[in-house]
């Protein structure tokens, strides 16, 4: 008899859906990690799914390797970032290290105001890239140790176009030498200061150009013919201006690297793409930006000198941020 021993069933209040609170919490604390100063697990790849479902169909991946570029066009990964987002331009028209044109598109580009810098000791008398080959000089020569860096790929270009390669300035009785972290660390500009190396071919002229001009290094120019070479296999000319650089004497010619893109495939499905759009819109005020301002939406949706769109946006981003009034 039921009436005797009667109890009601009491629902549970919760905020969110525990399938929602376990993937939320995630990522706040991978979020929290990549704030911390000491954390160097810094790259991020975030895959998304219907719970039970065997398959991730949406994975978002922040990374500087032009190897993600292929994952995009095979469709394995939806949406990426990528520095320096000139690289997107070399996959578009086809040339090395990609076998055929990528149709990419860009979604956004957060504005990163940046310079090659091929710095070098005074010493060395070098003026330009191509007296490296006209005299074959023996360089001591420290670029990014990580191997599949877009770095890689543009010093590659910028060498073939001026008549040389890496294994030349071996060859020359030079090194070529690919050390960790960035240029401004001790195993690199350090590594000037002690002696070592007498050369440093990196990004990043605002991080550390200051800083090679005070140990008595200059930086290498190009001419206009290297330039058009370079510009004909998708890379992007570019100045380090005297007024920000005091020690210089001139302005110098160099390649641009302005600009971090928000990037994916030209096939990803309208809907996604405004769902992406929608939620980086939706969380402009928590990204972390200068001076803790909320991301500036009109700025990374358009070319600028901070941010170029190497590859067209996507049409349903670009009818979504002008439908936002971000756009005219």
């Amino acid at each position: 008899d039921m009436s005797k021993n009667e109890f009601k069933l009491k629902p549970t209040r919760m905020r969110t859906h525990p399938h929602t609170t376990r993937s939320r919490l995630m990522l706040e604390v991978a979020s929290a990690l990549v704030n911390r100063r000491d954390w160097n697990l810094l790259q991020a790849r975030i895959s998304l799914r219907e719970q039970g479902s065997d398959g991730w169909p949406l994975t978002l991946f922040g990374s500087d390797s032009p190897a993600t570029i292929h994952e995009v066009a095979a469709g394995k990964v939806q949406f990426a970032m990528i520095n320096p987002g000139m690289i997107l331009k070399v996959a578009a028209l086809g040339q090395a290290p990609f076998k055929k044109p990528i149709p990419l598109r860009i979604i956004a580009v957060l504005p990163a105001l940046d310079q090659m810098v091929f710095a070098v000791k005074q010493e060395t008398g070098l003026k330009t890239i191509t007296d490296i080959r006209d005299r074959k000089f023996p360089l001591k020569l420290s670029l990014r140790g990580q191997p599949d860096h877009s770095l890689q790929v543009i010093i590659k270009h910028v060498c073939a176009a001026a008549g040389f390669t890496l294994d030349d300035i071996d060859s020359w009785g030079g090194q070529v030498r690919y050390d960790a972290g960035m240029p401004y660390g001790d195993n690199r500009i350090g590594a000037v200061h002690r002696g070592e190396i007498d050369a440093i071919f990196d990004e990043g002229a605002s991080a550390w150009g200051n800083m090679a001009l005070e140990l008595g290094m200059s930086f290498l120019s190009m001419d206009e013919t290297i330039l058009r070479r370079l510009e004909a296999v998708g890379l992007r000319r570019g100045t380090i201006e005297k007024k920000s650089f005091p020690k210089l004497s001139a302005d110098v010619a160099t390649l641009d690297f302005s600009g971090w893109p928000i990037y994916t495939i030209d096939s990803t499905p309208d809907p996604l793409v405004r769902d992406f759009c929608r939620a980086l819109d939706e969380s402009k005020a928590r990204i972390p930006w200068a001076k803790d301002e909320p991301l500036p939406m009109q700025q990374i949706v358009r070319d600028t000198d901070e941010g170029h769109l190497e590859v067209p946006l996507h049409p349903a981003a670009e009818k979504y941020w002008r439908e936002r009034g971000y756009l005219a």
